[in-house]
């Protein structure tokens, strides 16, 4: 929505988080916020659910598992982002931070509830408030831990989640785990309205401006949708059955120690909270052409961990900050967080409606496999970008070399493991944490070269 920017208010009160701008303008910016995360929002829930084995395609009796899943993923994310944009004493930055269902979490979440239904969901969901509360601790010693994770490192974790989801995104594109195995996986039927996302989402991604543009994603799905829809693939039985109104329930699945998730929670919440200070940071030099202060990034930290603690209490995953929402208000120059307030008031409103739920659970696991074949690809390209800056030296090329190779190397055989703990097996396999610790031990261990 490129408005005439004058009418929004003066260019000093668009780069202050405290401007509110008219509200006929304000709600359509606030659910721009919303229609440029809603995909990435409600994805990650899909996928535990369809690994779980109550998913899209699945006749299981579960199924309603996972509308209440992408109920709570739209409910905390509006929470979350509240935190982040009223905040409370020490917690929230206070700034136009959207947060949403992490991506980084998934490498781990998939292999501890793998094929366990509903029954994996007590300690997946006890994992993601230990996880979280561990986080909202990282805001005291954020600023004092930050110089262990220097780009090498953070871009080489955001590479091996997009390397560790592209499979899941070629998978469901083909038809998703019910129909592996069967003539019909991989069929013509199913790429077609696949590939319409991937061919939209790409027109609109280079060849048009503004909101359109940031929501492509979106817009991809709606196209392929109608086209699954003409195919016959789109089933409606769920969204009448669906209420009008649900409120969340506390430990829906009961309360569970795993320690795999519980410790790969914990270990990946550095990494999430390591994405939030570059999210805070992006957002106060694309918005307001300033530093983020360390009040900012403390209080971006804590309103992080606590809306991943709240939402693992009612079944929902853990939350970020969302990095395309940055790009948003650098493209918009809008800096106002009651932009975002609004933005998140109507995801809330979503998100205790399980017809919105139902609906989004209609979508053909086909459909949304386009669309995260782009988004995947886009989290290993972000992971690329911030190598860009790395002094490409011998000694960085080793460490690189070998986190990659043992991380990737396990995720791609992770029988390799077969003799270890259960535990052990769940947390190495997913690539992501061997590869960040020997990222983080090498750089540290190793000295820099001297630049010849």
């Amino acid at each position: 929505m490129a408005m005439n920017s004058t009418a929004l208010g003066t260019a000093q009160q668009l780069r202050d988080p405290d401007y509110t701008p008219p509200l006929g303008k304000a709600v359509p910016l606030g659910i721009q916020h919303v229609l440029a995360m809603f995909a990435s929002n409600v994805t990650p829930a899909i996928i535990v659910a369809g690994a779980a084995g109550f998913g899209f395609g699945s006749n299981s009796p579960e199924f309603p598992n996972l509308i209440y899943m992408i109920q709570m993923s739209m409910l905390f994310a509006g929470i979350a982002t509240l935190f982040q944009t009223i905040g409370f004493g020490p917690v929230g930055a206070r700034l136009p931070i959207v947060q949403g269902t992490s991506f980084a979490f998934l490498p781990i979440m998939i292999p501890a509830v793998a094929g366990l239904g509903a029954a994996g969901l007590g300690g997946l969901m006890t994992g993601v408030l230990i996880g979280g509360l561990f986080h909202f601790c990282l805001g005291f010693v954020i600023g004092r831990i930050r110089f262990a994770l220097p780009p090498l490192v953070t871009g080489l974790i955001v590479l091996m989640i997009g390397l560790a989801l592209i499979k899941v995104g070629i998978q469901y594109a083909a038809g998703g785990v019910p129909l592996m195995g069967k003539p019909e996986f991989g069929s013509l039927a199913m790429w077609i309205p696949a590939l319409v996302v991937i061919l939209v989402t790409l027109g609109l991604k280079f060849f048009t401006r503004g909101l359109i543009s940031v929501a492509a994603v979106l817009v991809g799905l709606i196209a392929g949708y109608i086209v699954a829809l003409m195919m016959g693939q789109v089933n409606f039985t769920n969204v009448g059955r669906a209420g009008l109104f649900e409120v969340p329930m506390p430990f829906k699945w009961g309360f569970e120690i795993n320690w795999a998730i519980i410790i790969g929670m914990c270990l990946m919440a550095v990494v999430s909270a390591i994405e939030t200070v570059g999210d805070t940071s992006g957002i106060t030099k694309g918005g307001a052409g300033r530093e983020a202060t360390d009040r900012e990034i403390q209080g971006a930290t804590f309103a992080d961990g606590l809306g991943t603690a709240i939402a693992g209490i009612f079944g929902g995953l853990p939350n970020t900050s969302f990095s395309q929402n940055v790009g948003l208000i650098s493209m918009t120059g809008v800096m106002s967080r009651h932009v975002v307030t609004i933005g998140a008031i109507f995801l809330i409103v979503c998100g205790l409606i399980p017809k919105v739920g139902a609906i989004v659970s209609t979508v053909p696991i086909n459909v949304l496999g386009g669309g995260v074949i782009v988004m995947f690809g886009m989290v290993a390209a972000a992971g690329l970008n911030m190598l860009s800056e790395v002094n490409w030296n011998r000694r960085n090329m080793v460490i690189f070399a070998t986190a990659l190779s043992v991380g990737f190397g396990l995720q791609l055989v992770p029988e390799a493991l077969q003799h270890m703990p259960k535990t052990l097996q769940i947390l190495l396999t997913s690539g992501l944490l061997p590869a960040a610790i020997i990222a983080v031990v090498l750089n540290l261990a190793i000295p820099e070269e001297e630049d010849a």
